[in-house]
């Protein structure tokens, strides 16, 4: 870093149009749009920020302990190579169109349409409230460490590795490819419908006709919540293993289920050609 910009207050349009080599520290973003916007090699601490889209077009970034203020909305589009850290967010639709994208320890407040077509994403202790479809369309995700109460989260993403998350929305990773889920709790309606390789590792499923329509499932050692209905409906190359009992199965396909207990098991009179083996104690 050769410039440092400290304790000032910038407001109107672009006042930090391309900047390149600098630290920001403690500066105030206040009105306007797109306060820093194509600009690069960038290390922003403690800096605040109220008008809209303050960070466009920035390659290659550390965000240390900043504030979004909920006017901030829109505010990190097209900015690659970006480090985020101890930030609190509290505007919508952030972080877009980006490659390479890492957050540790932020909260995110107004999680709406955040993290679309995002090529790259790792994510560390983050905790997303309200909103719609965060991660749209994004693909290669790490996670460990992840809350979320948003609604639709991961839809149409691929390549996805998750850790220790907890997750209670409606609807979540549909029409996903290769997913890998460790140690989590996934609780909404309908989970994982129309995806493709999807594995599950010691994770707890609760909610309503979890995992159907899929074309590869693995559960290894999870557990299903009494209250689950309608499973596995028209999803085939089923190889799961559940601890304790699952209490319906609708129309599986292909594969095998197996669990200490099985309830209910559905074929409907029109479930032609499904043949999957179902093991119970």
């Amino acid at each position: 870093m050769q410039n440092i910009i400290k304790d000032k207050t910038f407001g109107g349009e672009r006042p930090l149009f391309g900047v390149l080599d600098t630290r920001l520290e403690n500066i105030t973003i206040t009105d306007g749009e797109s306060g820093i916007k194509c600009c690069g090699n960038l290390e922003v601490d403690g800096c605040k920020f109220y008008g809209k889209y303050p960070l466009w077009h920035v390659d290659g970034s550390l965000i240390t302990g900043c504030y979004f203020a909920p006017g901030s909305r829109s505010a990190i589009w097209y900015s690659d190579n970006m480090v985020m850290k101890d930030c609190v967010i509290d505007g919508p639709k952030f972080f877009r169109e980006m490659k390479n994208l890492s957050l540790e320890n932020v909260l995110i407040n107004d999680a709406d349409e955040t993290f679309w077509k995002v090529d790259g994403l790792i994510i560390k202790n983050v905790k997303l409230c309200g909103g719609t479809y965060p991660f749209m369309f994004s693909r290669h995700i790490y996670v460990d460490g992840l809350e979320s109460d948003s609604k639709y989260v991961f839809q149409y993403c691929s390549d996805v590795e998750v850790h220790n998350a907890k997750i209670i929305t409606k609807d979540s990773f549909w029409e996903c490819e290769r997913v890998t889920i460790y140690d989590s709790v996934l609780d909404g309606e309908y989970l994982a419908w129309h995806s493709k390789d999807i594995r599950l590792v010691r994770c707890h499923i609760a909610g309503e006709q979890p995992l159907c329509y899929l074309d590869g499932i693995t559960l290894e050692d999870c557990t299903i919540d009494p209250a689950c209905d309608r499973t596995f409906e028209d999803s085939r190359n089923i190889n799961a293993v559940i601890k304790g009992p699952i209490t319906e199965i609708k129309n599986p396909i292909s594969g095998c289920i197996k669990a200490d207990s099985i309830g209910k098991v559905t074929y409907d009179e029109f479930a032609i050609g499904h043949d999957c083996k179902i093991i119970g104690a």
